[in-house]
């Protein structure tokens, strides 16, 4: 990983749980009066997660949340310079285009796709053109490729900005409910009437933000890996073909 992006990643991974716990704590510390007049109180957690206080809307943004972490996680694993281009496999393929073995190197380049041998896959099958035409096939494969990470990770940014339209969704939902309930008390109403609606609105919102902020995070940290991976690959498997040039 880049340094430059390891205080990121660490900083939403510590704060996140922090956060969270300073806010249960909060909770729990408001929730001692009542406890210690031998009232039982429930955990914080249990409340906020309860389908009563949620709501659907809630457990749908939870349901996202899941997916996001799964995607991070997943990202992280595959969009790496070693998976892209293996160094072992840059040394052969430069062996090879050395020793103008280019039937293995086409070989090579079909045995193990990767972003990598796709761009030099796409150069070596136009060889025998001139060269302007060779740097044009593999230049189309470099943007196809790098199209196809931005469009990998441009799930979390869809995900970091639905995220808060879901938890707006639930306010107006939360809002709704509780105007219900003035409307059908006639207007006078206790607190205790308008606490579920209120509940609702303001636990959806915490959970579109929770939600949208760290995956927005991380999207931003993907997105600079893929620009900064893409310019290296696509260096490397230009360089090997500008002997071509060369020849030429």
């Amino acid at each position: 990983m880049n340094l430059k992006q390891v205080p990121i990643t660490r900083i939403i991974a510590i704060a996140a749980p922090l956060l969270l716990a300073s806010i249960a704590f909060a909770q729990e510390g408001a929730q001692a009066p009542a406890a210690s007049g031998g009232e039982p109180q429930g955990s914080i957690i249990s409340e906020v997660f309860a389908y009563k206080n949620a709501g659907i809307i809630g457990y749908i943004i939870v349901l996202m949340s899941v997916v996001a972490t799964a995607l991070i996680i997943e990202n992280f694993m595959s969009i790496k310079r070693e998976k892209l281009a293996p160094p072992d496999l840059i040394d052969e393929l430069e062996a090879l285009f050395d020793e103008e073995n280019f039937q293995d190197a086409v070989e090579l380049c079909e045995q193990d796709k990767n972003y990598l041998t796709n761009c030099v896959g796409a150069g070596l099958s136009k060889l025998g053109h001139p060269f302007e035409t060779i740097q044009v096939a593999v230049r189309e494969m470099e943007t196809e490729e790098s199209v196809k990470l931005f469009q990998k990770i441009g799930w979390l940014s869809l995900m970091s900005a639905t995220a808060p339209m879901m938890g707006l969704f639930g306010t107006v939902t939360g809002m709704f409910v509780t105007f219900s309930a003035i409307a059908a008390a006639g207007g006078s109403v206790s607190p205790a009437q308008l606490a579920g609606g209120i509940k609702m609105a303001l636990i959806t919102t915490i959970f579109g933000l929770t939600v949208a902020i760290p995956v927005g995070a991380f999207f931003f940290v993907l997105r600079n890996r893929v620009i900064r991976i893409s310019t290296e690959v696509n260096a490397i498997a230009e360089d090997l073909f500008e002997r071509f040039r060369k020849a030429q």
